[in-house]
């Protein structure tokens, strides 16, 4: 196993600076939203709170409270509902498909990792269970996902992977390279949500991925496991590298998604973001997910051996062996 400071050593060779920049490669028009719609340059790495996710500690929905009943989740095939904290604030649960895995832990763990590295995410938190009250009766429900209705954030719409403003570039092919390491394989359009962001003194426009809980299992289209550990470990991250672009093990939804030629630098720079989050932040991410003792620690050691594949699949020598010189 190669030391941290090697691993970032290596990661970031080359870029001179502390954390990866992009380097887009496709131009944009002049009515296409700036590069920070999608990613931001993450400062302090080192200093992001995985455990509470960039929203913060004060927004996280009280464990103790009891929740009103709102409305059952319109669609999807996940069970879900909409509920109403004691402070007013709106809440939307996905809950645990025993057949498939729970994915509630799951997109919060991936949706942690996607903002510290400079993807944004809208506050999403888990809670194993939680108290809904409906009409005069109270019961404890199984818990999942919350993730807020916060007023500054409004969805404008979806966005597809292969027709946005920034395919070709860095931060566009590093994403995918990220999720492709989770085995994210329901990574379909409806899952990809355009925001509207009122600040202050402005409008800005998010590229967000959502729905992140398709995840931590196998790779597949139909009937596909999540947070299964066991099939996460089992299953391959990269098959190969063809005229210097990587290939993938992945099988999802999106068949076509991985033609998206993601070259070696891409995924050198992927990996060397992933690889700037310490254990305490890998710990302190699964912790927020719910994970405690031996599977978490699996999922860890699983991820950080891939994160070290795609380094050193990326650097001399492994690189000149990998493209058969």
């Amino acid at each position: 196993m190669l030391p941290r400071t090697l691993l970032l050593v290596i990661a970031l060779a080359g870029a001179g600076l502390a954390v990866p920049t992009a380097a887009p490669r496709s131009a944009t028009r002049g009515d296409d939203p700036p590069a920070a719609a999608l990613w931001e340059p993450p400062t302090g790495l080192e200093r992001r709170d995985l455990f509470n996710g960039p929203w913060g500690a004060d927004l996280a929905p009280d464990p103790q409270a009891t929740y009103a009943f709102v409305r059952r989740k319109q669609n999807g095939v996940n069970p879900g509902l909409v509920v109403r904290d004691p402070l007013g604030r709106t809440w939307h649960v996905k809950q645990a498909r025993k057949r498939e895995g729970d994915e509630g832990p799951v997109e919060v763990v991936v949706s942690r990792v996607l903002s510290a590295v400079g993807y944004h995410q809208p506050p999403v938190y888990y809670l194993p269970s939680f108290r809904l009250a409906t009409g005069s009766h109270t019961k404890v429900e199984r818990g999942g996902r919350f993730r807020l209705d916060v007023p500054s954030l409004h969805v404008r719409g979806t966005w597809s992977w292969r027709q946005n403003p920034f395919v070709g570039t860095r931060p566009h092919q590093g994403l995918l390279a990220i999720l492709l390491l989770f085995n994210s394989w329901d990574l379909k359009t409806r899952n990809n949500k355009v925001y509207e962001v009122q600040r202050r003194d402005r409008v800005d426009t998010w590229y967000v991925v959502r729905d992140l809980g398709g995840a931590f299992g196998e790779s597949g289209r139909y009937f596909v496991s999540r947070n299964d550990i066991d099939k996460f470990e089992r299953s391959r991250y990269i098959t190969g590298v063809s005229e210097g672009f990587v290939e993938f093990a992945y099988h999802g939804k999106n068949p076509g998604l991985v033609d998206e030629r993601i070259t070696l630098e891409d995924l050198r720079w992927a990996s060397g973001l992933l690889a700037g989050l310490d254990s305490r932040q890998w710990q302190d991410a699964f912790r927020a997910g719910g994970y405690t003792g031996a599977v978490g620690d699996r999922f860890i050691r699983t991820i950080r051996a891939r994160i070290r594949e795609g380094l050193q699949l990326t650097n001399p020598p492994w690189r000149a062996a990998a493209e058969g010189r």
